[in-house]
């Protein structure tokens, strides 16, 4: 029998920091469910002490994780951020605090200015501490990948002995060859005393394009529980690929002495799950779950495949869910046909909650001839982002035209419950559009960027619009919005990006 491996999914924590990617509580909620459907072993669900939205979040996960998986709760070497880390994790069954600091010269010098005894005493002293919350304690050496190898040992024991049960030994900066990070985790296994009793964790980065190479190293020499994130998101280049990382692992399990318990038929949906939610698309030939991944246009290609399948496609696509269901829903499909198919999708709903949820469906099913797997999805989550509103966009009428001078009128409806209509002109229907909802909000936000996709299928497919947008204060905001009608999509996207704009202002402000 192989090892097992656990999986530890950041993407909520590290992937979150990947700039323009922010999630609200709600959203974090949605990806938190679908990583349960996904067999992961941990969820790292947030940073209680960055803002009062995370702790919310990490709070809200904890509860709605029960004992399908551990909740990690990410913070520094400080007492404030472990207490908050453990007062968000109070309602966790299988709570976890994730702590540390920097290790390497560089750090110790020019961020956290400490010497190596320091940081010895702090490190010892963090995980002493967040033992008085939880038993389950991991300690990050970070920028590991840089360290002095002595060093890095003489942390590693430190920790070992004050209690951590958990000892992740990141590639912060990616910077590594997966042979040198082999290397370090193997002297780890073989130097530290009481290590065969604590979970080694890899985490690396892509800033070299090497994440999934150094996080297998890691696994081949010993470690038991790798940090990764659904479609790679994360700080900078991203972090190892989750999709990637448990399918060669599946692909190459005795190599590797090692397996997973990730439900892999999950992958592709939660890697559109999360581009949707977060508006970053995944690149066409990422590995696992790209459009192209199982494509084959050269001739000599499409030859071999037609012949057998195994000459150019070392993976069944239905293996990770790249074949989409062929249930089709319309106008006259009943209540119990769409709980079924949304039940089928893993959505649960009260009646009160699903009463709203039909009417939606037929409004949209009114403007398509059929309702596909991708229309739900992208319907409950603009329901979603409507719920938690501050604005909401209740009606657009457009007038354009050559040589007509476009116009919007725009009814959109405050927190208050106050409803304004206002229009607008400008150089197109959406720049009106834009204009005129510039005269409702309280904040504005300069366009920064603008993309539109049809995200289902079929002439009277739906399309989706995210834009980006930048505060006063340099931040971006990403705003997503689904209609058949692109122009209502794009100001719907804008109302939701200054929407998440006020939210976080909000929440730095403790409101």
């Amino acid at each position: 029998m192989t090892r097992k491996i656990q999986i530890l999914d950041t993407t909520l924590r590290d992937g979150e920091q990947s700039p323009g990617a922010s999630m609200n509580t709600e959203e974090k909620l949605i990806v938190a469910r679908q990583l349960i459907r996904l067999g992961v072993d941990v969820i790292e669900a947030g940073f209680p002490v960055s803002s009062p939205g995370d702790f919310r979040s990490v709070q809200e996960i904890a509860q709605l994780a029960g004992d399908d998986c551990v909740v990690c709760a990410f913070a520094r070497a400080v007492e404030k951020d472990i207490d908050l880390a453990a007062e968000a994790l109070k309602y966790a069954k299988r709570p976890r605090i994730h702590l540390g600091l920097g290790v390497s010269a560089v750090h110790m010098a020019e961020k956290l200015q400490i010497s190596e005894d320091e940081c010895v005493e702090q490190a010892v002293h963090a995980v002493k501490y967040a033992k008085r919350f939880v038993d389950d304690v991991e300690f990050f050496a970070e920028d590991a990948g840089r360290a002095d190898q002595q060093f890095l040992l003489r942390v590693v024991q430190a920790v070992v002995d004050a209690g951590a049960t958990v000892v992740n030994i990141p590639d912060t900066t990616g910077y590594s060859l997966p042979e040198e990070y082999g290397a370090r985790i193997k002297s780890i296994m073989d130097n530290v005393k009481g290590i065969e009793n604590v979970t080694v964790s890899v985490h690396a980065h892509d800033d070299l394009g090497l994440a999934t190479a150094l996080v297998l190293a890691g696994v081949r020499n010993g470690a038991t529980q790798v940090e990764c994130t659904i479609n790679g998101l994360g700080e900078r280049a991203g972090n190892a690929s989750l999709e990637e990382v448990v399918m060669a692992i599946k692909m190459h399990g005795e190599a590797l002495d090692a397996h997973t318990d990730v439900r892999t038929r999950e992958l592709m949906r939660s890697s559109r799950l999360l581009s949707r939610i977060t508006g970053m698309s995944v690149q066409a030939n990422k590995a696992i779950v790209g459009a192209n991944a199982f494509a084959h246009s050269a001739g000599i290609h499409q030859d071999g495949v037609l012949k057998s399948a195994e000459t150019y496609q070392i993976i069944e696509p239905s293996s990770v869910g790249a074949i989409g269901s062929e249930i089709v829903l319309s106008a006259r499909s009943g209540h119990a046909a769409l709980q079924h198919r949304l039940a089928e999708l893993g959505y649960s709903f009260e009646s009160g909650e699903f009463d709203d949820v039909y009417q939606r469906f037929l409004e949209m099913a009114d403007q398509k001839k059929e309702v596909y797997d991708e229309d739900l999805e992208s319907m409950l989550e603009e329901r979603s982002r409507d719920v938690a509103a501050i604005y909401t966009l209740d009606a657009l009428q457009i007038q354009c035209g050559d040589p007509l001078v476009p116009t919007a009128v725009a009814t959109i409806t405050d927190e208050d419950g106050v409803r304004h209509i206002v229009s607008a002109t400008g150089t197109g229907p959406i720049d009106a559009s834009y204009k005129a909802i510039d005269q409702v909000v309280s904040v504005h936000g300069d366009l920064e960027e603008y993309v539109v996709k049809a995200i289902t299928r079929g002439i009277d497919a739906i399309g989706e619009v995210v834009v980006r947008v930048k505060s006063d204060d340099g931040m971006l905001f990403t705003g997503r919005g689904a209609n058949n009608d692109v122009v209502v999509s794009s100001a719907k996207a804008y109302v939701n990006a200054i929407n998440r704009m006020i939210t976080t202002q909000r929440s730095r402000e403790g409101r």
